[in-house]
């Protein structure tokens, strides 16, 4: 006997759906198990692990802070692997973004005004776009894997990022510590107040307002224009796309630049708000962890938007399991790396569906 995967006639609708849940679900049920083999109490470590992150007005508006860059990378991923353009760079783009878009306080910090925050943020965005253009435009010129392109040069601007944090951009006021000159006023993202019924008020930034806006938006276009219509064809039927006089290098110019300029908006966003200045450690890896967005929000940006609380959650769980329960916050790590497995596998049976073989009969010796 053997279990085989055999192919489907055609894709399973039901599975389309249930997958990310059965996925979640594996996820805590091994989560458990992991628990379990560390002497802690299984179901108290899940509850400080995802329940307790919900419980106060402090833990749901760090909930939306680290929710709001998953969001606006994790959509701008789902377009760009609906279309069947591998930008697996994000961090990276992220990083420039947010090294662009900091030149202005570190060169002017006295410039003091709205335009400030407006080109600190239109610089995040033309910093991931130019970041993300080198992938895809050795993709065009070169058919190269923009997959291996894209993720090479994360760790490429990272290091020009803590050579500036360590040289020419250092704070020199900073007792040597690897980090710019604080920024201030108009080099902050400016906060609202929500005052929900029981919890208590809960304060948002600029950029969980800017995620929703490049969420909807991204909605709108691959729901409803013609744009968003070649970028399905072009991933689900590339053959077809060519017929229809749809451009495959433009189709990876427009996901790189679409994709690396959200990302850099992140960055700078997240510089922004949560940093507050650039330093070595700007994204708790960001720019990963918005693949596993996109995938569990089946490449759709509504389905982003809603899986990056679902990621976000394990980050914050990750903090709060090394206080309460004396583990790594690499923990929040080992969750994500599951349930991207997870993800993966249970993927596999929207076009496969598993099959038990019996052993095949034994021919009688010397028969044919």
């Amino acid at each position: 006997m053997r279990l085989v995967l055999e192919k489907r006639a055609e894709a399973s609708a039901r599975m389309a759906y249930l997958s990310p849940l059965i996925a979640i679900v594996l996820t805590l049920v091994t989560g458990g198990i992991i628990f379990a083999l560390r002497g802690l109490n299984p179901f108290s470590a899940l509850y400080v692990f995802f329940i307790e992150p919900l419980t106060t007005s402090w833990s749901i508006e760090q909930l939306i802070v680290k929710a709001a860059p998953l969001a606006m990378i994790g959509a701008g991923l789902a377009v760009s692997y609906m279309a069947n353009v591998w930008n697996i760079g994000a961090e990276g783009q992220l990083t420039a973004g947010a090294i662009l878009g900091s030149a202005i306080p570190v060169f002017f910090p006295e410039f003091q005004s709205p335009l400030t925050l407006v080109l600190m943020l239109g610089l995040g965005v033309i910093g991931g776009m130019a970041w993300a253009s080198i992938p895809a435009y050795l993709k065009n010129r070169f058919g190269t894997n923009e997959i291996l392109t894209s993720l090479m040069l994360v760790y490429v601007i990272q290091l020009v990022l803590d050579w500036l944090v360590r040289g020419p951009w250092r704070d020199p006021k900073g007792y040597n510590f690897p980090k710019t000159i604080a920024f201030t006023d108009w080099q902050l993202l400016p906060q609202f107040k929500l005052i929900p019924d029981s919890i208590g008020p809960i304060y948002i930034n600029l950029g969980a307002v800017l995620a929703v806006i490049a969420v909807v938006a991204l909605a709108f276009m691959m729901g409803r224009t013609l744009k968003g219509y070649e970028l399905r064809v072009q991933g689900v039927a590339p053959r077809a796309g060519r017929f229809a006089g749809f451009s495959r290098e433009k189709t990876v110019w427009f996901c790189f630049l679409l994709s690396g300029g959200l990302a850099g908006l992140a960055g700078i966003c997240e510089v922004m708000s949560t940093v507050g200045q650039l330093q070595p450690g700007i994204s708790p890896g960001y720019g990963f962890t918005a693949i596993i967005v996109a995938f569990l929000g089946r490449l759709n940006p509504i389905g982003a938007l809603v899986a990056a609380f679902a990621l976000a959650i394990s980050y914050l769980g990750g903090e709060s399991a090394q206080v309460a329960l004396g583990i790594s916050d690499k923990t929040a790590r080992v969750f994500q790396g599951i349930l991207l497995f997870y993800i993966l596998a249970c993927d596999s049976l929207i076009l496969y569906r598993l099959k038990l073989i019996g052993r095949r009969p034994q021919l009688a010796e010397g028969k044919a």
